[in-house]
């Protein structure tokens, strides 16, 4: 077993905000996990129960969140922004603001832009990147709702290849250790709703396969940056696709 770095963040937690319970974890729960071996935090925001949902109550969706986050030992609240599919308003991203103020993540994560299989997914995206804006100190709106704070960089997770940005080379995350896969695919299996009517756990985990062969490892998961990435060293790159 390799040795688990330490996290770059410090005791700043990870912050990750959802669309709907189990959007993280499929999204980008295996990278989570990774930093949580790593000695970090995180923190997840879900603005939606799934009151539209095909499969699963807002209920028994609400219970899955819960104990998804019971298995990986990450803190969770609900910021309901006008319920499943009523996420639009620039209001609500002054309410996500405040979250991100108050946790003062050492980064975010958030869902791909792209639109894809639900509309809610770039949706929340969007509302994401507006409050990072806004909880940064950016104009009236930022300084109405409270003093600016220093915040990590955003980064976006697709929670299926539809939601993939075409053309956009993607940082890829290693997370092919054997506890950080067992420990992914037990919160994915909490979400049962969602494997009712095919086995999305087991879609996310060939996802990774596929981009880990992308990467030259096992099993990787993509993000996407917002903002372009700023280093001091070259050291940090000097690990590709063609150099593992």
């Amino acid at each position: 077993m390799k040795p688990q770095a330490k996290s770059p963040f410090g005791s700043a937690p990870l912050l990750a905000f959802g669309a709907h319970p189990s959007d993280i974890e499929f999204g980008c729960g295996g990278i989570i996990v990774r930093e949580l071996q790593s000695g970090g935090r995180a923190h997840f925001v879900v603005c939606a129960r799934s009151e539209s949902g095909a499969h699963g109550t807002p209920v028994e969706r609400t219970a899955e969140a819960k104990a998804s986050a019971a298995i990986l030992g990450v803190t969770l609240e609900f910021v309901l922004l006008g319920g499943d599919s009523g996420a639009e308003a620039t209001a609500q991203a002054a309410r996500l603001a405040a979250v991100i103020r108050r946790v003062r993540p050492g980064a975010m994560f958030a869902p791909s832009l792209v639109e894809n299989q639900h509309p809610d997914h770039p949706r929340i995206g969007r509302l994401v990147r507006e409050a990072a804006r806004l909880a940064r100190g950016g104009g009236a709106a930022g300084r109405r709702s409270g003093a600016a704070r220093p915040i990590g960089p955003l980064f976006f997770y697709a929670v299926s290849p539809e939601a993939e940005p075409a053309g956009v080379l993607p940082v890829l995350m290693d997370i092919s250790e054997p506890r950080t896969v067992a420990t992914w695919n037990s919160a994915m299996q909490a979400h049962g709703s969602q494997r009712r009517s095919r086995d999305l756990a087991e879609y996310q985990l060939e996802g990774a396969r596929v981009h880990g062969l992308r990467a030259g490892v096992e099993l990787a998961q993509p993000l996407f940056p917002d903002e372009p990435l700023v280093f001091d060293s070259l050291a940090p790159l000097a690990r590709c696709a063609r150099r593992p």
